[in-house]
């Protein structure tokens, strides 16, 4: 029995793609030796940075916004989908093999050559093929290499970027949970503000009805008090509405349906302590929009080669083996077998001038995605910087409110007692009132300023957030 003819595959497979080396030396240039605004340089980042401002509850609500939120998804099928696109590309570089059967049957008729009985003569044929072909492009120059190489490049910024949003998700849904825990402390404060507002007013209608003036009961102070009163209740309003459209801003995030049913922290955390920074460089292996941004440009590297490998002509070797018959039985048989071996070399000469004009577009390309991480480098660390010094100028802005909170304290504290001996008047009370009532919000809201700065701080150094940490 004859052999088949089939092509060797011993060289075929080739040479595996490689994963493009790291570009990021072309943004070396704008890495400062230190952080301005720290002389700190401690390694590592925190990647428990959420339990350590919410604890368990806030960790149980991120993880459930990372496994249900939408653009979560979005971003999973983003890198399922350049993970395709990469395994499509090394397609190309392989065999080809195709497998195929074929029959037909025809009838021909001879005309003009009678015989026997005077009729037209004609005869049936029948015939049956078999046929596997192999067909395979020599990679020789590296086109189909460097093609499949940057999709690898394209799919590891997918990577990256999936990282990023999960990092954002989670900051996304800290922040929620803080303004909800800023409100309800903002809601108690104005409660218990309203409830001294009330009481002045009380006293000081009583001493109005009684036409005791001398002793804080004229009209004006009278006005005064329920001018004080309707404020502060409007004041309790717009608190009430903050705490509603942060319930169900944190329930958007989780893909709950907005309700205001979500229940959350009822006052602010404590401040942690600050996170590691370590040094710069370190910004530019960690941060994922950093190494999104080099895998990019790597791939745009990778593109541009393949372009240039566009003018160097292609080789393909064909083979096709298999059987014809005029049985369908006899397929299997050896001796009917069919083969052919080709091979083909292509040039390029002349295509309207798109090859050039595709590697013009390729370099342009190459530039941008340059540009784009050099952009990306400078504005991470313009982040980190940002958030340094605001944390320094927050936590002096903290004390010095948190001194004079101390100090409205006090001295609300005497106008009340001057009051109700009928030594002062109302209007100093009531300004009394409304400095110490501010300053204890201003209090909330800076503290609550200071966590969220935080949260900036973790995502400027690329701090990662892992399920279940």
């Amino acid at each position: 029995m004859k052999k088949w003819v089939v092509l060797p595959l011993f060289w075929i497979v080739g040479c595996t793609a490689k994963i493009p080396s790291s570009r990021i030396d072309a943004s070396s240039g704008q890495v400062p030796v230190r952080w301005v605004e720290t002389k700190e340089a401690r390694a590592g980042i925190d990647t428990r940075w959420v339990s350590r401002i919410g604890g368990r509850q806030l960790t149980s609500l991120v993880d459930e916004a990372l496994s249900v939120n939408p653009n979560m998804r979005v971003a999973a099928e983003r890198v399922n989908r350049a993970v395709a696109s990469a395994r499509t590309a090394g397609a190309s570089r392989k065999p080809q093999v195709s497998a195929g059967l074929d029959s037909s049957r025809s009838k021909q008729v001879f005309v003009g050559f009678p015989f026997g009985d005077g009729g037209v003569p004609s005869s049936l044929s029948e015939n049956y093929g078999a046929n596997l072909s192999v067909s395979w492009e020599l990679d020789i120059w590296g086109r189909h290499r460097a093609g499949q190489a940057a999709s690898i490049a394209e799919a590891q910024a997918e990577g990256q970027a999936y990282r990023a949003a999960r990092a954002s998700l989670a900051a996304q849904v800290v922040r929620a949970w803080l303004a909800v825990a800023e409100s309800n402390e903002q809601i108690k404060l104005a409660e218990a503000a309203q409830s001294l507002r009330n009481t002045t007013l009380a006293i000081v209608q009583d001493r109005f009805q009684n036409a005791l003036t001398a002793e804080g009961g004229s009209s004006s102070e009278f006005r005064r008090a329920e001018t004080e009163v309707a404020s502060g209740k409007a004041t309790l309003l717009q608190r009430q509405g903050e705490r509603e459209q942060a319930i169900r801003q944190l329930e958007l995030l989780m893909a709950r349906y907005p309700t205001g049913a979500l229940r959350a922290a009822t006052r602010l955390p404590a401040i942690p302590p600050v996170p590691p920074v370590g040094l710069p460089s370190e910004l530019l292996l960690r941060r994922p929009d950093i190494l999104e941004a080099e895998r990019r440009f790597a791939a745009s590297g990778r593109r541009l080669e393949q372009g240039r490998l566009a003018f160097y002509p292609s080789f393909r070797l064909t083979a096709r083996g298999g059987s014809s018959s005029d049985q369908l039985k006899r397929l299997v048989d050896s001796d009917f077998g069919v083969w052919s071996l080709a091979s083909a070399i292509t040039q390029p000469i002349w295509q309207g001038g798109s090859l050039r004009s595709d590697k013009k577009r390729l370099a342009a390309n190459d530039r941008l995605e340059l540009a784009n991480l050099q952009r990306t480098v400078l504005g991470a660390f313009g982040e980190v910087e940002q958030a340094l010094v605001t944390e320094r100028f927050l936590n002096l802005r903290y004390q010095a409110v948190k001194d004079a909170s101390i100090a409205a304290k006090e001295a609300a504290l005497a106008s009340r007692s001057d009051y109700a001996s009928g030594i002062g008047d109302a209007l100093s009370l009531i300004t009394a009132e409304a400095n110490r009532t501010s300053l204890e919000s201003q209090l909330v809201s800076l503290k609550r300023l200071r966590l969220d700065n935080r949260v900036t701080l973790h995502l400027a150094l690329g701090g990662d957030y892992r399920v279940g940490k």
